[in-house]
């Protein structure tokens, strides 16, 4: 687009945002507009209106109305189940219908968009925009719509605001994490999914070495898809133009459960402690109070992510996990990078890394689990004589090796935003020589059914 021409840039973004939405489904192009309209125009009252008490009928009707139409799509059949399920085992038989509701892909994340931008005008941090373009661009931008990362109104609209030039250094930066990212999919997630999936479908048939293996497979498959995804975000917007927020710091480097939090969906963190930790007091009103919201975040968290009590109980485990340090005031005491200096961590650091991934890992079975039974059963086998015996599993030495390779860089470059943001600038070759074994490897190993995890949150 020619320079100076913001309007018309944003609006072929906007108009390409659309497009990649309605590519999935273009019925629920509907849903997103009219999300997009009811926060807009609250945001432009709330602003206007005069009175506190108008001010917060419009906030309250955002809220309502969005929160509204996300228990109905993801929540609807939940809350039926689990209610026909509470009066058969109160001894009443209960006639339950649920609808075979479509959940629409990406509600949670556009959904948190407009809410954090009419919190924000209702506390006065921002002055809402008149331009529906842009804040339509806000909402819907292609590379963050469907999986995040979560994006605040105060970070990214002026971005949009402003002319934007094509950046050639930026761009070749973009398409680096790009490459990044598509490598951590295509390659880590789904060549472990290839191993994981059948191990959590059918545990009972495994030896519980097996299932420990099965279970850091989903630990790498976890990670390597959503962090993947996030890096093919932030490179795609940075090739337009925008920096958008960094939604993963290396959190596998982490040496506890509250460092693990700062590293892990830092977008999804930052969003649920800036609009309801605090609004609920924080840790403003003594140690009992800061423990119960904490739980409250852990648990709206888990439930955050989907309608089954496994993630229930995924966000009460990090939550338990975590009321120790908050306890003894030891939730901040690992905030800086790990070994920093050092090309090697310490005995210590390494045992605490190690610890803090295997007690992600136990919470993983849980998130990963079809039910709270499934998961028991699978702990279960873990702790059988089984145990010790050797993995049933053959074949995976090869993607055992890529998981090493991806860890190893990430861990020389665990200073830096990402991996290939200063890969060996002075040496081409070596350079060059990376990008095309990295980009062979993901036209190896793509394979077209593996969709992102984070796709159906």
């Amino acid at each position: 687009m020619p320079r100076n021409t913001v309007k018309y840039q944003n609006i072929l973004v906007l108009i390409a945002s659309y497009f990649f939405y309605g590519c999935w489904d273009w019925r629920f192009l509907g849903l997103l507009s009219f999300s997009t309209l009811l926060d807009f125009y609250s945001g432009l009252r709330i602003h206007n209106s005069r009175s506190e008490g108008a001010r917060k009928r419009w906030l309250i009707a955002s809220v309502t109305i969005n929160l509204g139409f996300l228990a109905y799509f993801k929540y609807f059949g939940f809350f039926v189940e689990s209610f026909a399920e509470l009066l058969s085992s109160n001894g009443l038989q209960a006639y339950s219908s649920t609808l075979n509701i479509i959940l629409p892909i990406g509600i949670s994340f556009y959904t948190f968009h407009g809410l954090s931008y009419v919190f924000d005008i209702y506390n006065r941090k921002i002055t809402p925009t008149t331009n529906f373009i842009d804040y339509a661009l806000f909402v819907s931008f292609f590379p963050l719509l469907v999986a995040g990362p979560i994006e605040r109104a105060t970070h990214l609209l002026p971005q949009i605001e402003r002319p934007r030039t094509f950046e050639y250094s930026k761009a070749v930066d973009g398409l680096r994490q790009m490459l990044w990212g598509f490598f951590k999919k295509v390659v880590i997630a789904d060549g472990c999914a290839a191993y994981a999936t059948p191990i959590f479908s059918d545990p009972g048939s495994y030896s519980g070495s097996t299932l420990v293996l099965g279970a850091v497979f989903f630990a790498f498959q976890i990670y390597g898809d959503f962090s993947g995804y996030s890096d093919i975000a932030l490179g795609t917007a940075r090739l337009f133009g925008f920096e958008l927020l960094k939604n993963f710091n290396f959190p596998y480097f982490s040496r506890d459960i509250a460092e693990f939090w700062r590293r892990w969906h830092i977008s999804l963190s930052s969003w649920f402690k800036d609009y309801l930790y605090y609004p609920l007091g924080g840790s403003r009103f003594g140690k009992l109070k800061t423990i119960r919201n904490t739980m409250i975040i852990f648990t709206v968290s888990g439930f955050w992510h989907g309608a089954n009590w496994t993630f229930i109980a995924w966000g009460v485990y990090h939550g338990l996990l975590f009321l120790p340090l908050l306890i003894f005031d030891k939730n901040r005491k690992n905030v800086g990078p790990v070994a920093a200096g050092r090309l090697l961590p310490s005995i210590r650091e390494a045992f605490q890394m190690v610890l803090t991934f295997s007690l992600v890992t136990i919470g993983w079975i849980l998130f990963r689990a079809e039910n709270i039974t499934k998961a028991g059963n699978y702990l279960k086998g873990i702790a059988s004589k089984s145990l010790l015996s050797v993995p049933l599993h053959s074949g995976y030495h090869t993607l055992m090796i890529f998981i090493a390779l991806m860890f190893g860089i990430e861990w020389l470059e665990r200073g830096s935003n990402h991996p290939f943001e200063t890969v060996h600038p002075k040496y081409p070759v070596i350079r060059w020589g990376m990008y095309l074994f990295l980009l062979v490897l993901c036209l190896a190993n793509y394979k077209q059914d593996q969709e992102f995890i984070y796709f159906q949150f």
